[in-house]
């Protein structure tokens, strides 16, 4: 069975716009972007879409890709102090001669909608709600809370290994008072901990890592990367195998993927709304 994220993303957004449209200044969304890798620009290309869509304002700031480090954090501090920015983010990622954590903590935590900057990452860490919570974490918690699944007691199984969504999702869970086992690519008998699990959530790069021999009949699994192989989209998980059985499951790709864009929309919109 199916794990729509596409429909739920689509409430987001209809809700967000009716909010919106009884606003008398409009939120602002900025994307900066330092140089043009082209899956950055796809990605751009959705936020721009979906923030038009709901009535905010977008602006992408495109730099030159040699500008430098210094020069970015200047920009940064004038964006932080710009009250017609709501909230903005810089695209991952930048050119490898630049410091990623540093840049991002230049970056102001109330205008920080992609949830990295470490006060926002603290927050999480302290179970503080008032942060921006990062998109992707956020949205499969959205998406499973929208089922009615009930995350207290259950064994959840995290198959990844990232800041940006890996560790912000366990916390998540863990505050949701799941028991939550994370595992990556060094775990030993990868299956002897999904095969217990009420939720699996994987993105792990791997082409059909997990099938339907690797977890429980009832288990609910939220497959979030794609792969490409022999010209075909496949996902970590078999889905072909997975959703014949009784398993709700996310296709691969563009289910969970639509649930990170619409909540980078609803941080923005929190930011906007926490500014006045």
């Amino acid at each position: 069975m199916i794990l729509d994220g596409k429909k739920v993303a689509a409430e987001i957004y209809e809700e967000l716009k009716n909010n919106i449209s009884k606003l008398e200044k409009k939120p602002t969304l900025w994307v900066i972007l330092v140089w043009e890798n082209p899956a950055s620009l796809k990605y751009i290309a959705q936020k721009k879409k979906w923030a038009e869509y709901i009535g905010m304002w977008f602006k992408l700031c495109q730099l030159d890709s040699t500008i430098s480090e210094d020069t970015l954090i200047i920009k940064i501090r004038e964006w932080n102090s710009d009250n017609n920015i709501s909230g903005y983010l810089v695209q991952l990622p930048l050119p490898k001669e630049f410091n990623v954590l540093k840049i991002i903590e230049y970056i102001a935590p109330e205008k920080d909608i992609d949830g990295f900057h470490p006060i926002n990452q603290w927050k999480l860490m302290i179970w503080d709600s008032s942060g921006s919570i990062p998109c992707t974490p956020a949205g499969i918690m959205h998406l499973l809370q929208s089922q009615n699944i009930e995350l207290r007691g259950k064994e959840i199984t995290i198959v990844w290994r990232s800041n940006i969504v890996w560790k912000p999702l366990a916390l998540l869970l863990i505050n949701a008072w799941a028991t939550v086992t994370s595992c990556n690519s060094s775990t030993k008998n990868l299956k002897l901990h999904t095969k217990i699990a009420d939720i699996v959530i994987v993105a792990a790069w791997y082409p059909h890592l997990i099938g339907a021999n690797d977890i429980s009949d009832e288990c609910i699994v939220i497959d979030v990367w794609f792969n490409f192989m022999d010209w075909k989209i496949m996902g970590d998980c078999d889905f072909e195998e997975i959703h014949t059985q009784w398993n709700l499951i996310t296709p691969v790709p563009w289910w969970v993927g639509p649930m990170t864009v619409a909540m980078l929309m609803k941080n923005t919109y929190n930011s906007y709304i926490n500014h006045l």
